[in-house]
């Protein structure tokens, strides 16, 4: 049994109770307490229900860190025959102390577009993972992936092994293309402006070999959400987000609106929607809502709090924003429009799309640092040699505000 910082031993007699698996753990145990649910609560009826040694190391050193507020994981590299990445590699640095906690790494396993699975899938890739590994799955990671956490390194290649003859495959991990995340789209979205799931998938056969063998500066994904709502969160959280956006009008169900308008009240449509426009697109003739689509920005509110009476417009496709990330060597960044409209309907326009993109990877590869994101280099060099570099025009949409000082010339 482990020495703790407070002296618990089982020479001063504080030991678990008889038959019980964990040792104590004071701290954690503070965790578990008030309304909220607990990680530290299921963590302990995992390791309690398989009786597995490397669980409860890991619950002892986290007690352990918690008493001297330090972390005792350090990396390495872990792999799969033909994989450069995929495994996320932790050695405790402290094993002497917690034997049982020496390793315990996460092996990425990348979801179908959209998160599409059937309970046989699921089913079995758990009795897999409870086989070879911890037992413990996040679903899903910022990584987009399922994460398979705490296998010893002895396990990797069976487990990988085991779940590849199942269909399933390693995302990326490291300087490399990591696993794409697509919202739902047209599978049950009304709103969708394009297909996520067909473009993840190809975008996904045409970048598997750099998700599963680094060969970039750092680290690119992809997002692929189906309108503005961004239910992938992809503005903030990509390096390229697509987008789905219209360029015509709103699409109006006159009968739809009057039936919302009995239903909800002129009061309800005024409050709730045309006051909330950001843009004061919205107004009021009569009973009849107008709609000035000159004045739009496509933010989806009015659609969202009238689905069924408003919907997108007809012409659609998809806007690129390139650069968002969190905080690394710049803080936090948005993504920068740079496609502001851009069809996705054929295969040829998704050829495109993929053309387009390789073409920005190979620049960000010539004049990106090591360990800088694409956004960084932009940020960095400045967007107009960017554009120039992969070819692409100037738009009034990357003016972020007009120029203030008539002597200087700043960048878009």
């Amino acid at each position: 049994m482990p020495r703790f910082d407070n002296g618990d031993t089982p020479e001063n007699g504080i030991v678990p109770e008889q038959g019980e698996f964990l040792n104590p753990t004071p701290m954690l145990a503070e965790l578990e307490k008030g309304p909220w649910p607990s990680f530290v609560s299921g963590f302990k009826q995992l390791a309690e229900r398989t009786r597995k040694p490397m669980l409860r190391g890991v619950i002892d050193q986290l007690e352990y860190s918690y008493q001297t507020k330090t972390g005792y994981w350090e990396g390495g590299l872990v792999t799969v025959r033909g994989y450069g990445s995929g495994v996320i590699t932790r050695r405790s640095k402290i094993q002497d102390k917690f034997p049982e906690a020496h390793e315990f790494h996460t092996l990425r396993v990348q979801p179908a577009p959209g998160l599409h699975y059937n309970t046989t899938m699921l089913r079995d890739l758990c009795d897999t993972w409870e086989k070879h590994g911890s037992g413990i799955i996040a679903l899903h990671g910022q990584s987009g992936d399922i994460m398979l956490q705490g296998i010893e390194e002895s396990r990797v290649q069976e487990c990988f092994d085991a779940i590849n003859q199942a269909g399933w495959d390693l995302g990326g991990a490291g300087p490399a293309m990591r696993t794409s995340v697509s919202c739902v789209g047209p599978a049950r979205c009304e709103h969708a402006c394009y297909d996520t799931l067909k473009v993840h998938f190809n975008v996904l056969k045409h970048f598997t070999g750099d998700i599963h063998r680094p060969s970039y500066n750092y680290k690119f994904k992809f997002k692929f959400s189906g309108c503005p709502n961004d239910c992938t969160n992809s503005i903030f959280r990509s390096d390229m987000a697509v987008i789905g956006i219209w360029r015509d009008s709103i699409q109006v169900d006159t009968e739809a609106v009057s039936t919302w308008i009995a239903r909800n009240g002129i009061d309800d449509l005024v409050n709730n929607v045309i006051n909330r426009c950001p843009t004061q697109a919205l107004s009021l003739a009569g009973e009849n809502l107008v709609i000035d689509n000159g004045c739009c920005v496509r933010c989806m509110h009015c659609i969202n709090v009238m689905p069924g009476a408003l919907s997108p417009g007809q012409e659609r496709g998809v806007a690129l924003l390139l650069g968002g990330k969190n905080t690394l060597k710049v803080g936090a960044m948005g993504g920068t429009l740079i496609v502001p409209f851009l069809k996705m309907e054929t295969d040829a326009d998704i050829s495109a799309f993929i053309s387009l993109s390789q073409g920005i990877i190979d620049w960000w590869n010539d004049n990106g640092f090591e360990h800088e994101r694409v956004g960084e280099t932009i940020e960095r060099v400045g967007l107009k040699h960017f554009l120039d570099g992969v070819g692409l025009q100037a738009s009034i949409d990357m003016v972020t505000r007009p120029r203030s000082n008539p002597y200087y010339k700043s960048e878009y």
